[in-house]
C-alpha cells in the first residue's frame, strides 16, 4: 500500500516539475517574443551627416554657370542654397540665408502663366529668387511647367530663352532644381500669409536624352563655378574639348578635342611611369596636346587619371596645392555626366594611337548613384 501511495506521490511531483517547466518554457518564449516585437520596431539611425551645402546655379547654354541669389526690395542680395543634412541625396532642402536667418524656399501661386520662386521670412516678408549674370542682368526664376507632381523651374533670359536651375555638390555631383507637389490643388498651404504652390526641392536628374550634339567639357570647383578644359598645343593655342551625343543615348559619349577646322582627335590616358596618369590629344602624326583646365585668371591646372576602381579611372583637375576637381561633360540644357578612363582589358596598353600608347579610353558616363 505503502508502495502504491509512493508511486502516486512520485508521478504527482513528476507531473507538477513538467508543468512548472513547461510554465518557465513558455514565459521565457513569451519574454523572448516581446522583446523580439519591440526590437522589431526599434530603427536603427544612422550617425548624423556632415552638413553640405550644395551651390544653387543656373546653367547657360555656353556651360557657363550663373548665380542664383535672393534678392531684397532694395534690390540687396543674398545666398540660396540646398542643404544636404543626411546621407542621402534624393530630396534636399534648399534655403535662403538672409541676416543670419535661413528661410525656405517657395513656388506661389499666380494667376499668370509662371509662378514665383520667393524666400519667405516668418513676418511675410518676401524675397525674389533671381539669376545674375556677370555682366549685372537678373532673370526671372519661375516654375514655367507641371508635368504630375514636378514643377519645372528655369531661369528666363530677356529674350524668353530658358536656362536650367541645378544644385551642384562641392564634389560635383548635380542635382535638378525642382518645384514638388503633394496635392492636386493649387494651393499647396500658406506659409507666413504667402500661398504655396508648391515646396521646392533638389531631388536627382532623371537622365532624359536629349538633342544637344555638343556638351562641354568643364572641371567644377568647389565652390560652384565651371573651369573650361582646353587642348593646348606647344605654342599655347587653346582648342574646345567636347563630349560628342551622335545617338539616342547618353551612357556613354566620346570626348575629342576640335583642332581645326574639321579636325576631331581622340583624347585619352597614356602609359606613363609617373603616379598619375597624363590626360593627351592625339594627332594624326603623334603628336600630343595637353589637355588643361583654366582658371579665371588664366592658369592652367593638369587634368590626370589619379587612381582605379576596377575598370574604371577617376580624372580630376588638379590644382597647385595637389587638391582634385571633378572633370564633367556639362550638356547645354545642363545635363552632366562624369568624364571617365574606361579599361577594357587587364594589361597596361590598352591600344596604341598613332604610334602612342594608350592606358585608357576617356568618355562622358552617366553618373552612378
Amino acid at each position: 500500500m505503502k508502495t502504491t501511495q509512493n508511486r502516486r506521490i512520485t508521478f504527482r511531483a513528476i507531473r507538477m516539475a513538467t508543468i512548472v517547466a513547461l510554465l518557465f518554457l513558455v514565459t521565457d518564449c513569451t519574454n523572448n517574443s516581446v522583446k523580439q516585437k519591440e526590437e522589431s520596431n526599434t530603427i536603427n539611425t544612422t550617425k548624423k551627416a556632415k552638413t553640405v551645402f550644395w551651390q544653387i546655379k543656373a546653367i547657360h547654354p555656353d556651360g557657363k554657370l550663373i548665380a542664383i541669389k535672393a534678392v531684397d526690395g532694395y534690390g540687396n542680395t543674398f545666398d540660396v542654397k540646398a542643404i544636404q543634412d543626411s546621407e542621402q541625396k534624393s530630396l534636399i532642402d534648399i534655403k535662403a540665408f538672409i541676416g543670419g536667418k535661413i528661410l525656405p524656399v517657395k513656388i506661389l501661386t499666380n494667376d499668370g502663366k509662371f509662378t514665383p520662386l520667393k524666400a519667405i521670412d516668418e513676418d511675410g516678408t518676401l524675397y525674389t529668387i533671381k539669376a545674375i549674370s556677370p555682366n549685372g542682368d537678373r532673370l526671372n526664376i519661375m516654375g514655367v511647367k507641371r508635368s504630375g507632381n514636378i514643377i519645372h523651374i528655369k531661369a528666363i533670359d530677356k529674350n524668353g530663352n530658358y536656362y536650367g536651375v541645378k544644385a551642384i555638390s562641392p564634389t560635383g555631383e548635380l542635382n535638378d532644381v525642382k518645384g514638388i507637389k503633394t496635392t492636386k490643388k493649387d494651393l499647396e498651404y500658406v506659409l507666413y500669409g504667402a500661398s504655396v504652390y508648391a515646396h521646392v526641392k533638389a531631388i536627382p536628374q532623371t537622365g532624359c536624352v536629349e538633342d544637344n550634339f555638343l556638351w562641354h567639357i568643364v572641371a567644377i570647383h568647389p565652390d560652384g563655378y565651371t573651369l573650361e578644359v582646353k587642348a593646348l598645343d606647344k605654342e599655347g593655342n587653346a582648342y574646345d574639348v567636347k563630349a560628342i551625343k551622335d545617338s539616342d543615348q547618353r551612357s556613354l559619349l566620346d570626348i575629342k578635342a576640335f583642332v581645326g577646322p574639321t579636325g576631331q582627335l581622340p583624347v585619352k590616358l597614356l602609359i606613363s611611369d609617373d603616379t598619375y596618369k597624363p590626360l593627351k590629344a592625339i594627332g594624326e602624326n603623334g603628336s600630343l596636346y595637353d589637355i588643361k583646365a583654366i582658371t579665371p585668371d588664366g592658369k592652367k591646372l593638369d587634368i590626370k587619371g589619379v587612381g582605379k576602381s576596377g575598370n574604371i579611372i577617376h580624372i580630376k583637375a588638379i590644382n597647385a596645392k595637389g587638391e582634385f576637381y571633378g572633370v564633367k561633360a556639362l550638356s547645354p540644357k545642363g545635363e552632366l555626366n562624369d568624364v571617365k578612363g574606361i579599361k577594357m582589358f587587364k594589361i597596361p596598353v590598352e591600344t596604341t594611337i598613332n604610334g602612342v600608347k594608350v592606358y585608357a579610353h576617356v568618355k562622358a558616363l552617366s553618373q552612378a548613384k
